[in-house]
């Protein structure tokens, strides 16, 4: 859907020729808290990220806070207070697939296409460690409240068990078939719940093994008296290990039975509620399917009036059958409650019970629609409602063409349902008229009436002042591919998929209905061709017509007779669009070849050819009363070309999915572009100058970062490519970091050079000498070179700082060890410096141990980190005991109000009783 509210993005450009800001018109999601409240729907936040495109979203617990997953691999931790990224991490190679935080909200763990888990620390913004296991991208991630264990899901049809501690995968769950699309826990995490790509929900109990062991060891063996008890216990512990399988010794996972859903696809969505009373699931239709959980409570009532209806059928039937037999089934503990269909197909959702046993969902469509559902858990025969709706007045599919007016204020988009047009300055929707699947369409002159070329081969002609259908002419026997404007404004010409070139003029015609006349269109001639028509332009002098074909040629044709002129081959793969420069001396060709080759008009010889996408150029060109064109590709970039000197000016990057047309406004100053990212954008020609050199060197710097994500990650020594590794990757930043440590310490080489040059000046001189004082460390306010190397480190992000010492050469570690001796004595940053200072004797342990001038450094480092380290749990553990009787006092004083509340409110009740009493006593 495209969305009417169009916000401003600029480029960050500054150039020689005229370059483009784009104004984006994309429709924002909002967010949950305000979907609670139908009667206002206001958009509380906008979170602006990246230029990638959102693939994942997770809230904090507390509420706080939003992770959000991005298609290049990054997260960024959002606040929904300020609206500001508190943290990014960087760790995936391909977009990030799930994302989930423990119950604390300390540690974040994320899923990706690149099969790999990682777990992140939020607290300390870093990386913990990476999981390995998977064969194929992860669908989902779990973790468990009350156990350090993570459960996560893969497209390799595989569930796997990790032991947080050791980081280490204990179990592996393959009763699966097909892929496993989501995972829910119910019954306070007794109980997994799996979807995958049939129509079959797998239950699975959860039994934690020491909780089995401590409930079958009787009391007195539990006692620490008993010494022949405990020597009897672990016989028995270790004959019970020994018949078990090893992965069974921490979480035993056994299939309980399954749940049949109505849907026969595969499960997109399955999620609970944080309560966890309610389940619901979605496949790739329009029906959510709900389903409430009982608790134990609700369980076992349940079965006592089983039980008892049991016992009164065997009352009659005279036979007696032992209480034992009566048993729960899965659907009895798990029950359907209702389906809910949507207005379209259901792209993920979100629900919350209320105290008072009210459900509220919310529905994100296919369509970019947000509905609101409120269903009555407590009524008889709960039914689902819906609340509200959040749309926005933009198409619901794909726009196909665009145009604008010949006054550059309004602008056509035509798709699948309607015809919608849009004024360009104020930025809304202000006509919509429906219609048949658009494939082209144009401004008539005057700008008050539209025509629209269809898929099925009809011409409809729209009023716009009226907003009605004025014409349907069935034009051609297939789609109509391209429409063209005759230069002297009189009639336009089609191509279709029938073969045929059609020529039409505009006249006035007296309706039957109205004694004024309308506007019509007229047929006027044919040109029968041996393939089908993709494209038709004509010359600014309208006396050549260029029609392109599918047998990959351009045929040039004289508009008059209708005569073969010349013939452009050259492509591949079919052209798909075109476009003739307004001096009439060269026409540009886009193919599905992803070439964009210039002709010349006058001879048809080919001048250059150009590799212009990466993917079909979907659309065409120029820029009135220039040379210059813009390109649109199934790549998603809009890119804009020089065709006198064969040069690419600038890429427009703004659309995340395939960009499949565009149009420039008559006086060249606006492009809009229409993609399949369900969005219109609109870029704005600025005054700002566009060096091609500048744009050059930008190019290289975004291709060296690409090449430096896609390069194998340094191997850390000592270790292997087992199930566990790094969290972090290497990238530019973690690069540009490692450099400035890098400066940091060659500054600080050559001020300790120096000092000791200037000592023994000022010895050989016998007075003192001025010492020159470096104008890095005068910016920083005449610090010592040391200071200066910790102010550098102090500055790398948390999450980039082993991935830039990773990248640091040996030759300044030794320096750096030296460093961090004196700042760990002086009891600056222990806990930085600790943490860096064990990873690099652990990717450098060979070379400093085998290094005899380390040896004094690693042994003082050795004590003053001891004593260090010591102070600073001692500082924490009295802290940590200062708040817990803080918190104790805080708690007795809540106990003392909440018992002297309960003792007034009993006096109360007596008091009434009294006077029941006394009353009934009265009327007696």
């Amino acid at each position: 859907m495209t969305s009417p509210e169009w916000g401003t993005k600029r480029c960050e450009r500054e150039s020689r020729r005229p370059s483009v800001e784009p104004r984006s018109f994309l429709g924002e999601r909002p967010c949950l808290s305000h979907l609670l409240q139908p009667t206002v729907r206001t958009r509380v936040l906008i979170l602006k990220g990246l230029k990638q495109e959102v693939s994942c979203l997770c809230p904090s617990p507390d509420g706080l806070h939003l992770a959000v997953g991005y298609e290049d691999g990054s997260i960024r931790v959002f606040s929904l207070l300020s609206g500001e990224t508190n943290i990014t991490f960087n760790g995936h190679k391909a977009a990030v697939t799930a994302l989930q935080y423990d119950h604390l909200g300390g540690r974040l763990v994320s899923g990706s296409k690149d099969t790999d888990v990682i777990v992140w620390d939020v607290i300390n913004e870093n990386g913990l460690y990476r999981l390995r296991g998977h064969k194929d991208a992860v669908t989902h991630v779990l973790f468990l409240k009350e156990k350090n264990l993570l459960v996560t899901s893969g497209k390799d049809a595989l569930v796997k068990w990790w032991d947080l501690d050791t980081q280490h995968c204990f179990k592996t769950l393959v009763g699966h078939r097909t892929e496993v699309w989501g995972m829910a826990l119910i019954s306070e995490e007794k109980r997994l719940i799996t979807g995958s790509g049939d129509s079959e929900l797998r239950v699975w109990d959860i039994t934690y093994i020491q909780e089995v062991k401590d409930s079958d060891e009787p009391e007195s063996k539990k006692s620490k008296g008993s010494s022949p008890g405990l020597e009897e216990n672990t016989e028995e512990n270790e004959s019970l290990e020994l018949d078990e399988c090893p992965e069974d010794r921490i979480v035993k996972c056994r299939k309980v039975g399954s749940i049949m859903r109505e849907g026969r696809d595969r499960v997109v969505t399955l999620a609970t509620d944080r309560t966890g009373k309610i389940l619901a699931c979605h496949g790739t239709d329009a029906v959510l399917e709900v389903f409430s959980v009982l608790s134990e409570e609700e369980v076992q009532k349940k079965l006592e009036k089983k039980m008892k209806k049991a016992k009164k059928k065997n009352k009659h039937n005279s036979e007696e059958e032992p209480e034992s037999s009566v048993e729960l089934s899965l659907q009895d503990e798990i029950q359907r409650v209702t389906n809910i269909r949507a207005s379209s197909k259901i792209k993920s959702f979100d629900m919350i019970l209320s105290p008072k046993g009210e459900l509220k969902i919310v529905l994100l469509l296919q369509n970019n629609i947000i509905e609101l559902y409120n269903l009555n858990l407590l009524a008889q025969v709960p039914q689902a409602v819906r609340a509200s709706k959040i749309t926005i007045g933009g198409h619901r599919t794909d726009v196909r063409t665009l145009a604008f007016s010949s006054d550059n204020i309004a602008i056509l988009s035509a798709a699948a349902e309607s015809v919608k047009i849009w004024n360009r300055s104020t930025l809304q929707c202000i006509r919509t008229m429906d219609c048949e699947y658009a494939l082209c369409s144009l401004f008539v002159p005057g700008d008050r009436q539209v025509v629209v070329g269809t898929k099925t081969g009809k011409l409809q002609l729209y009023d716009l002042a009226s907003g009605s259908l004025l014409e349907t002419v069935n034009a051609h026997d297939g789609a109509v591919w391209s429409i063209a404007l005759s230069t002297d404004q009189r009639g336009f010409v089609t191509g279709g998929a029938d073969k045929c070139v059609k020529f039409w003029e505009f006249e006035l015609v007296k309706d039957e209905s109205s004694i004024q006349k309308r506007l019509s269109v007229k047929h006027v001639r044919v040109l029968q061709l041996d393939e089908d028509v993709l494209c038709v332009r004509y010359s600014p002098n309208q006396k050549l017509l260029a029609v392109s074909l599918l047998d990959c040629t351009v045929k040039i044709f004289y508009v008059d007779t209708l005569k073969f002129f010349l013939s452009l081959y050259g492509h591949k793969l079919p052209v798909l669009c075109m476009d003739i420069s307004c001096d009439g001396t060269l026409i540009a060709t886009g193919s599905a070849d992803r070439n964009v080759k210039i002709w010349g008009l006058d001879f048809g010889d080919c001048h250059r050819s150009l590799f212009a996408h990466d993917d079909s150029v979907m659309y065409l060109q120029f820029v009135a009363k220039s040379h210059l064109f813009f390109t649109a590709g199934k790549d998603g970039k809009i890119k804009q070309w020089d065709a006198d000197k064969f040069e690419h000016i600038q890429t427009l990057e703004g659309h995340h999915q395939e960009v499949w047309c565009l149009a420039l406004s008559p006086n060249g100053d606006y492009v809009v572009s229409a993609s399949h990212d369900k969005s219109l954008r609109l870029w704005e020609r600025t005054r700002e100058p566009l060096v091609l050199e500048e744009e050059r060197e930008m190019q290289r710097e975004a291709e060296y970062e690409e090449s430096v994500a896609k390069e194998e990650q340094p191997v850390v020594a000592g270790e292997t490519q087992g199930e566990t590794g790094l969290a972090g990757k290497k990238t530019i930043e973690t690069i540009k970091a490692a450099e400035r440590i890098m400066e940091a310490i060659e500054l600080y080489r050559e001020e300790m050079a120096k000092l000791k040059e200037h000592t023994a000046i000022c010895k050989a001189a016998g007075k003192e000498v001025p010492f020159p004082v470096n104008p890095i460390l005068r910016a920083y306010g005449n610090i010592t070179p040391s200071v200066y190397v910790l102010e550098v480190f102090k500055k790398v992000k948390s999450s980039e700082l082993e991935e830039s010492l990773l990248v640091l050469p040996f030759s300044y570690v030794p320096d750096l060890l030296r460093l961090f001796n004196e700042y760990i004595h002086q009891g600056s940053e222990v806990e930085l410096l600790c943490r860096a200072l064990l990873f690099l004797l652990k990717i450098h342990f060979g070379q400093i141990t085998s290094n005899h001038m380390l040896v004094t450094v690693i042994e003082n480092l050795k004590k003053t980190t001891i004593s260090r380290v010591s102070e600073a749990r001692d500082v924490l553990g009295f802290n940590m005991a200062g708040l817990q009787f803080l918190k104790r006092e805080i708690e007795a004083k809540d106990e003392v109000t909440f018992f002297a509340d309960a003792t007034d409110r009993f006096e109360e009740k007596k008091k009434k009783r009294k006077k029941k009493e006394k009353m009934v006593l009265a009327v007696l």
